[in-house]
């Protein structure tokens, strides 16, 4: 059976991702500093360590202890407004951490590397419809990290054998589809909406001035479940054909704050009432994938799951509905 680590695997995208890979056959092995996530996400038939990914010679016992195949790295801190006012905590967990997993990848000759990035390594680009070729000027410290890691993977793979896959998330939404894995940390979109639906409050949106259709931010959401697939197909894809990719992942579809709201009021069949607050520093105005490569290198995959399922997932989750 071959063993995977996956960091950042009680978060909910590595959560997720490690269900799914175990339900193919895989020994899963989590490490997770539980700083931004929570232990009940992972899963019963993983094996789980505490450890924060910037303590190397922690993190070495576990490559030493197993005979990894492939490593999926989703620990980082991501928070946009903490990013901002942190950079130094940033740079530590997401610069250093990714560095510390790729020296013992050299060490250990694990085959396969995938890597949870973001759109926000693009910033504000002229073109708001992004490609991998789009030019890369993040707005904010969150997306300069995973950039600084970006080129630390590539530069490490010109001098070593090993593969790797970059995958750049637009916004993930939804729960797992079985209702194990969903959002616990607050500060998402959805996340903000089912707790302003839970309590009774005022939604708060942050800027309804930006230059778009409604005046609230654009963004491309992409479901968990289909996101989960894509990075099972990226580890098939770099294994068979030795070759690196970077790729985003989001389904080509933007879509404003409001829209977003609206499709909520759709499923609840009532007003979400909403209260407008400046804009957040570090915001990008509008953004959405151009997943011409997506497709290109994964012909056969499909989406499975549209906005009303995210959004009736999420309220299942959040047993609201």
């Amino acid at each position: 059976m071959k063993k995977i680590l996956v960091t950042g695997g009680a978060g909910y995208i590595g959560s997720k991702v490690s269900h799914d890979l175990i339900d193919r056959g895989y020994k899963i092995i989590i490490v997770d500093d539980l700083s931004n996530s929570k232990k009940k996400l992972v899963p019963s038939k993983a094996i789980f360590k505490k450890i924060d990914i910037t303590k190397i010679k922690l993190l070495e016992k576990v490559f030493k202890k197993y005979n990894f195949h492939s490593i999926f790295h989703f620990a980082a801190k991501k928070n946009i407004s903490e990013s901002q006012k942190d950079p130094l905590k940033y740079f530590k967990s997401n610069v250093i951490g990714t560095k510390n997993l790729l020296d013992l990848v050299i060490k250990y000759k694990v085959k396969n590397f995938i890597f949870s990035s973001t759109c926000a390594v693009y910033g504000n680009c002229l073109n708001t419809r992004v490609s991998e070729k789009s030019t890369q000027i993040p707005e904010n410290y969150y997306g300069y990290t995973k950039l600084i890691s970006e080129d630390t993977i590539i530069r490490y793979k010109k001098k070593n054998n090993f593969n790797f896959a970059i995958l750049r998330f637009f916004n993930v939404v939804g729960a797992d589809k079985n209702q194990k894995v969903g959002e616990v940390n607050y500060g998402s979109l959805f996340k903000n909406i089912s707790e302003a639906i839970k309590k009774n409050k005022l939604l708060h949106v942050y800027g309804n001035d930006y230059n778009t259709k409604d005046g609230t931010c654009i963004r491309d959401y992409i479901d968990l479940n289909d996101l989960s697939k894509l990075h099972l197909l990226a580890l098939k894809k770099i294994n068979i054909s030795k070759k690196s990719i970077i790729f985003n992942c989001g389904y080509s579809k933007p879509l404003s704050v409001l829209d977003v709201i609206q499709n909520f009021e759709k499923v609840l069949k009532r007003k979400i009432l909403i209260n407008f607050k400046k804009r957040r520093q570090g915001d990008i105005e509008k953004i959405y994938s151009n997943n011409h490569m997506q497709r290109k290198l994964f012909p056969n995959w499909k989406r499975k799951f549209s906005l009303l399922d995210s959004i009736k997932s999420t309220l299942q989750w959040e047993n609201i509905i």
